[in-house]
């Protein structure tokens, strides 16, 4: 007479116990994206605003946070991410392209392989700029080869494009920076140009179009703009030459010309999102999956535009790829490299 209710009870339990399984890993779970800068930098703007879309793309739609962990451009926050990080798929580190340079050179402080990072996608391509304080002799590149005193540039650490791409010029094109180091992000480096501690920065393209003070800066001439890095003149510079055109004029030796691939392949790997290794492929396959759908969310796209942030995705799959490329680099080459970076 009670067997029924026992068995009601026993088939409810297993139907139960079935539509727990089913339910997604991410329902109800938080993801935070550690971000290697201080919030308000361009670095911090595209994860923030990715923030916003993912989950509509995440089975479970989980919440999102975002960390702000800056210092030694982003060194810090990757050396977090793949070090103290759990590979569970709910932390993911938004950290600079160009870290990679630490690793080809053995840096003791790069606690990282820069092929084992998860490779989530890349919201826009970064190619590079050089401003330079307006009321400074230094109206064009020319003038800078020719100067009895180096310009100061600031740069956050050796793997910021502030530190790199002058150094890239240096050896490319017979450019002489005084480049210091140290600033804890773009911003501060920005303050001391206006200040005038500095006169020139070299950065991302996109960061210059997006946000204060380079709008008023455009608007009342405060600064000129002497080289952009990318392979055709960017529209809103057309009277700023790019390294390549100045690498054919000053006649770039060909060793050199293999120097500034491996080094402008940083722009390729753009503002990536990446999880410490060994994240479980179906998760990294979510996440990847989300990050293709959001970045060709017609919204995504449209708050972009709103914000002055340029989109120019690339997938996982193809950051992936692109990693090994750059760790296979022929070690003449990361002499040159290492060198560069001032090293041996």
């Amino acid at each position: 007479m009670h067997r029924f209710p026992i068995l009601l009870i026993l088939i409810l339990l297993v139907l139960g116990g079935r539509v727990q399984a089913q339910a997604p890993f991410y329902q109800g779970k938080t993801i935070t994206i550690i971000v290697g800068t201080k919030a308000g930098d361009a670095y911090d703007l595209y994860p923030r605003m990715l923030a916003e879309f993912l989950p509509k793309y995440i089975p479970g739609n989980p919440n999102f946070i975002i960390q702000n962990v800056p210092g030694a451009a982003s060194l810090i926050a990757a050396n977090q991410l793949y070090n103290v990080a759990k590979p569970d798929g709910l932390t993911i580190g938004a950290i600079y392209p160009a870290l990679y340079f630490e690793q080809l050179t053995k840096k003791p402080e790069a606690r990282y392989d820069w092929i084992k990072f998860g490779w989530i996608g890349n919201p826009v391509t970064s190619n590079h700029l050089l401003y330079m304080r307006a009321d400074t002799p230094y109206k064009t590149i020319d003038d800078v080869r020719r100067a009895s005193a180096a310009p100061k540039c600031g740069a956050s650490g050796i793997t910021s494009t502030g530190y790199y791409m002058p150094k890239l010029m240096e050896e490319t094109i017979g450019t002489k920076f005084d480049i210091v180091s140290g600033y804890q992000a773009g911003q501060d480096i920005d303050l001391a140009v206006e200040r005038g501690e500095l006169q020139c920065r070299a950065f991302t393209l996109t960061a210059f179009f997006a946000r204060e003070p380079f709008i008023s800066w455009r608007k009342r001439g405060f600064v000129n703009v002497l080289m952009q890095s990318g392979a055709k003149r960017d529209p809103r510079l057309k009277d700023a030459p790019t390294l390549y055109e100045l690498m054919d004029k000053y006649k770039t030796s060909p060793q050199s010309r293999s120097l500034a691939k491996v080094i402008l392949s940083a722009g390729e790997f753009g503002r990536p999102l990446v999880t410490p290794p060994k994240v479980a492929p179906d998760r990294l396959k979510i996440l990847r999956e989300a990050f293709d759908k959001a970045i060709n969310d017609p919204a995504l796209k449209a708050a972009a535009e709103k914000r002055r942030l340029d989109l120019d995705p690339a997938s996982g799959v193809e950051l992936e790829s692109l990693a090994k490329e750059v760790m296979t680099t022929p070690p003449d080459v990361v002499q040159r490299v290492e060198k560069l970076l001032g090293g041996k």
